[in-house]
């Protein structure tokens, strides 16, 4: 067979990849977790046996399922069964509670919920029958199982929605972000071939599955036929030896990975980290040009970074061959087929792509200008070479370690504490996190004085997840008004809170 990468991204659907890839290389492996490994024709087979599973247990094609899984072997072969079957999936990121978690299930209408059971001291099983979710079921280490040949045929439409990932935006309530497989497949084809990986790497996934990062990041790894590790839970340095073990080429995930690795390669100067490691790559969060040269400088590795959101998982991505200058100030190029457009210094998107719109109509209508591009809400610049420079963002969102969190979600929490009289929100600068999360609060007269400790302990009663919790609280006479509206003019607080050292009033949490 002489399949490349290129006609492999043709494929019309998930399943057609995976099966494309799995006669093309049925025995090499794809995934490696911990000491065990998935091959691509494992996976096929595996798949199909948990899609029969499914059938059994009445999912269908359309069948909307949900699933709050962590990065996990199980996970990905859960969800390409679904693929198999033409389901249609609303992956939840794990640390996501109750009010995110319920949100979600009712308005996707989701018919079954995957869940992990009892994961890292929370007991999902648990938050899913006090939320009253349907067809929950635990898919941790046991999936369901059947016979493949009670299958319908698989689908052949890669243009019907069969994914909604969820993005808190600027709204306090998350948004349904539908996607459809060709979207997903386009997506991971732009990152692949920005980033020119060989059959002979070796990548890593230690980020959350559920993540839109995760199919972005499972399509490259089918196109170009190489594993990935796997990280349930990632962290540093416990995370090495896998790293050494099976000489990862390629690793990342955001500016917060960059920084967890410098911080370990400093402990040793001189010595390579991971001695196979050539790329660190990721997107998600703001990347400072000190960063890239630091990674480049301390770790002998380079770092390529790249521009996406949920809505559109791959935008721009710095290649491997571009100059230093380049990777380190601007997010890359759009590849073939991404239109990136500037107006009024927005940046608007049209391409394969991108996402079909929102579970909500109005917020479709709203998103999409009228020739078809997809409104960002970022700010930004085309290069002379087409590079793009991103400089702020119109949408009042913070992007902690690659998640999107909303200000006004926060607010709108911290605004029904006695103590608070005015609050907001804001995102400061932070090297390991993108951004940390700040609460600049103003008391009504005669409250006790607010301490950071009972803000979080507050937010997290309300069920806020721990993710959004504020790093930094403020405590301010008065916010800054403008003169008309008395809008609260939250530039000029990141402007007074952007040095890196809370004021004498200020208080602060570990990250």
């Amino acid at each position: 067979m002489n399949e490349t990468p290129h006609s492999l991204s043709s494929s019309r659907t998930m399943w057609e990849l995976l099966d494309r890839r799995a006669r093309l290389s049925p025995d090499r492996p794809l995934f490696f977790q911990d000491d065990r490994s998935l091959t691509s024709g494992a996976l096929r087979a595996r798949a199909e046996r948990v899609a029969a599973g499914l059938y059994g247990m009445g999912v269908r094609p359309g069948t909307v399922v949900a699933w709050q899984l962590p990065t996990r072997i199980e996970t990905a072969v859960l969800s390409f069964a679904l693929a198999r079957l033409g389901a249609v999936q609303s992956p939840l990121i794990p640390f996501l509670r109750d009010r995110e978690v319920g949100f979600a299930l009712r308005e996707s209408g989701a018919g079954f919920f995957a869940v992990p059971g009892e994961w890292r001291g929370f007991d999902h099983t648990a938050m899913a029958r006090r939320l009253g979710a349907k067809g929950v079921f635990e898919a941790y280490d046991a999936l369901p199982d059947g016979d493949p040949a009670v299958l319908p045929a698989p689908p052949d439409d890669g243009t019907a929605v069969r994914w909604i990932y969820w993005t808190s935006g600027t709204t306090s309530d998350p948004k349904g972000v539908l996607h459809t497989d060709r979207s997903l497949i386009a997506g991971g084809s732009c990152l692949a071939h920005a980033l020119r990986p060989s059959a002979g790497d070796v990548g890593s996934i230690a980020f959350p599955y559920a993540h839109i990062g995760g199919p972005d990041y499972t399509v490259m790894l089918l196109l170009y036929g190489f594993p990935a590790v796997l990280f349930e839970q990632f962290a540093l340095p416990e995370a090495l030896a896998a790293y050494r073990a099976r000489g990862v080429t390629i690793a990342g995930g955001s500016t917060a990975f960059y920084t967890m690795f410098l911080t370990e390669q400093r402990k040793q100067p001189g010595r390579k980290l991971i001695p196979s490691l050539r790329l660190l790559a990721g997107g998600g969060a703001p990347k400072p040009p000190g960063v890239y040269h630091a990674v480049v400088r301390e770790m002998d590795v380079q770092l390529t970074h790249g521009y996406g959101m949920t809505e559109v998982p791959m935008i721009t991505m710095g290649a491997p061959d571009d100059t230093p200058e380049n990777l380190a100030t601007t997010e890359g190029r759009p590849p073939r087929g991404m239109e990136v457009r500037v107006v009024d210094g927005e940046v608007r998107l049209r391409g394969e792509a991108v996402c079909r719109g929102y579970l909500d109509p109005e917020q479709t209508a709203e998103a999409f200008d009228e020739e078809g591009f997809l409104r960002s809400g970022d700010l930004g610049h085309l290069t002379g070479s087409g590079h793009l420079v991103l400089t702020g963002r119109l949408k009042d969102v913070i992007i902690r370690k690659g998640e999107n969190i909303s200000a006004k979600e926060i607010e709108e929490l911290l605004h029904r504490h006695p103590g608070v009289g005015d609050v907001a929100v804001i995102g400061l600068p932070d090297a390991g996190r993108g951004e940390l999360v700040c609460a600049v609060v103003e008391q009504p007269p005669g409250a006790p004085a607010l301490t950071l400790a009972a803000v979080t302990s507050y937010l997290r009663a309300e069920g806020l997840s721990v993710h959004k919790l504020p790093e930094r609280l403020e405590v301010v006479d008065a916010l800054p008004r403008n003169e008309t509206l008395r809008k609260v003019l939250k530039y000029k607080l990141r402007e007074r809170y952007a040095d890196p050292a809370p004021s004498a009033r200020a208080v602060t949490r570990e990250p």
